[in-house]
């Protein structure tokens, strides 16, 4: 198991951070288990990248595939682990934290505003 990478800075855990990753564990956060099908429907993930995003968040421990056979045909499911569902809830923390911080679009033209002012109209 791979031991998650952050973003310098910040604390955000990369492996979740990734676009496609968010969007899988923000649905497996809120399921006990969901099949492959289901999960590659509502991403719109191909079948190569919703395995290799799996096989990443697995890797890291995040989540837990079982395949096992149904009727005689292959079928896969997709569990967060402890890990995945602790990683996800910080990740959460940590998003809403940075945004937190950030002064409102107004504030921010008014402090560069002044900035340049400052500095004598030059940047």
């Amino acid at each position: 198991m791979r031991r998650p990478k952050e973003l310098p800075g910040f604390g955000i855990d990369r492996v979740i951070h990734e676009p496609a990753r968010l969007v899988l564990v923000a649905h497996l956060y809120v399921v006990e288990s969901a099949d492959v099908v289901f999960l590659m429907r509502n991403t719109d993930l191909t079948w190569g990248n919703l395995s290799s995003h799996l096989s990443r968040l697995e890797d890291a421990g995040y989540l837990e595939i079982v395949k096992d056979f149904v009727d005689r045909k292959p079928h896969t499911m997709v569990r967060l682990t402890v890990a995945g569902r602790r990683a996800f809830d910080a990740y959460r923390r940590q998003m809403k934290a940075l945004f937190a911080d950030l002064p409102d679009e107004g504030r921010c033209q008014q402090a560069f505003t002044t900035h340049l002012e400052e500095k004598g109209g030059k940047t």
